[in-house]
């Protein structure tokens, strides 16, 4: 054999496959697809752990002078007009003339008492009072014949013809009728008082409304016995209705008298029923009571409706007050744009309050100093950023570093 034939032989060829091994193939599979298992139960084991929440950005807006808040507080509305209606006179009830929630007006008929002994009494006062004018009449006629006589004989007197007795006894009959004429005038004025003050107890038997308003309530039934004080061990009513007077309608709350200070007449005020949170009702300070509740550290503060009327504003109702700055802070307030979050977001403590930053799919608890509020909003002085997105009304059990899933997205 030639030597070179012996090099060929030694020559190794690239180009010739090498033999198919198949359990490579299959453990490269495996590997890939273990990993898509982990990869899918870590992915699902996190969705399972976060927690879902809503979330709002923090915007920045323009302060304008109705929008800036300097104190929130809450109270009732109440009625600076409102009486219990009773009766003048105890009497037994007959008829109850209204029903709750009736509009009455002033001088209209609520209720009626058993009138029977005021009517007899009021009958027999007009009787006695007609027989004192028959007797007075009587002693005019009687005084006119007297005077008659005592010219007569006084003529007769000046004749001769009739005695100085007979003169007297006529002047004397005359003066004693003229006395009693006197006298039965007085009885007749007297006559007249009773019938007055009988008629006054018949009509003290109506009960009517002092003033205008709604009756809120229906406190006795026709049967009953009503009196004006309490007797009776209980079982006398001294009530029949309770009338308020709806023009009259004004709102009071408690203010701490820490922040008094930011309370003045005349401030404009923006009150939210409870029962109506998206209405929002102008109003403004009225006065502040100045006398500190000692025990509760607050003064009472009362606020009157710009406009009243409106039949969803009822005495009682529990009532949210925002006090507007005045005209020169808010100048100054529009000049520096505010950032805005929800009032939900904030958790409050302390003297401020805490927010949760969600950062991907993880929150962030941060701290932040608050300012004023613009409707449901408030405003975050420092430790916020505008565009950051903050959870709303966040869980109780969410916690710093906790992971959570966006439900609902909005901007404050």
């Amino acid at each position: 054999m030639a030597e070179t034939d012996r090099l060929d032989e030694l020559r190794i060829d690239r180009g010739a496959e090498p033999p198919p091994r198949p359990w490579r193939r299959w453990a490269a599979l495996a590997v890939v697809a273990a990993l898509a298992v982990v990869a899918a139960v870590w992915w699902f084991a996190g969705r399972a752990g976060a927690v879902e929440v809503r979330t709002a950005e923090a915007v920045a807006a323009s302060s304008g002078p109705t929008s800036v808040s300097v104190l929130d507080a809450s109270g009732y509305v109440t009625a600076r007009r409102q009486a219990t209606v009773s009766s003048k006179i105890t009497g037994r009830l007959e008829t109850v003339e209204i029903e709750e929630g009736m509009a009455v007006e002033e001088g209209q008929v609520l209720a009626r008492l058993d009138d029977s002994t005021a009517s007899r009494e009021l009958a027999l006062a007009e009787a006695e009072s007609a027989a004192a004018e028959s007797r007075l009449a009587e002693i005019e006629v009687r005084l006119r014949q007297a005077r008659i006589e005592l010219e007569r004989t006084r003529s007769l007197r000046a004749s001769g013809v009739a005695s100085e007795a007979q003169l007297d006894a006529a002047e004397a009959e005359a003066d004693s009728l003229a006395a009693r004429l006197a006298a039965a005038h007085d009885e007749v004025a007297v006559a007249v008082r009773r019938v007055a003050l009988a008629r006054q107890f018949l009509e003290d038997t109506l009960v009517r409304a002092p003033f205008s308003g709604v009756a809120i309530s229906k406190d006795a039934q026709p049967g009953e016995i009503v009196s004006p004080v309490s007797a009776g061990g209980g079982f006398t009513r001294t009530g029949i209705t309770t009338l308020v007077d709806m023009e009259s309608l004004e709102i009071e709350v408690d203010v701490n008298e820490a922040y008094i200070d930011r309370v003045e007449p005349g401030q404009k005020v923006t009150a939210v029923l409870d029962a109506y949170p998206d209405w929002r009702i102008p109003a403004q300070v009225i006065t502040t009571i100045p006398a500190a509740d000692r025990q509760k550290a607050t003064f009472k503060v009362r606020i009157g409706f710009d406009e009243l009327g409106d039949p969803r504003i009822l005495p009682d109702m529990g009532v949210k007050v925002s006090f507007q700055a005045g005209d020169r802070a808010a100048e100054g307030a529009a000049e520096v744009p505010r950032l805005l979050v929800p009032r939900s977001s904030v958790r409050a403590e302390g003297d401020g309050g805490v927010v949760f930053v969600v950062r991907g799919d993880r929150v962030e608890r941060r701290a932040v100093s608050l300012g004023g509020t613009a409707g449901d909003r408030v405003e975050v002085v420092a430790g916020l950023r505008a565009g950051e997105r903050v959870v709303v009304e966040p869980p109780e059990e969410l916690a710093d570093g906790d992971r959570v899933r966006i439900a609902q997205e909005g901007t404050a």
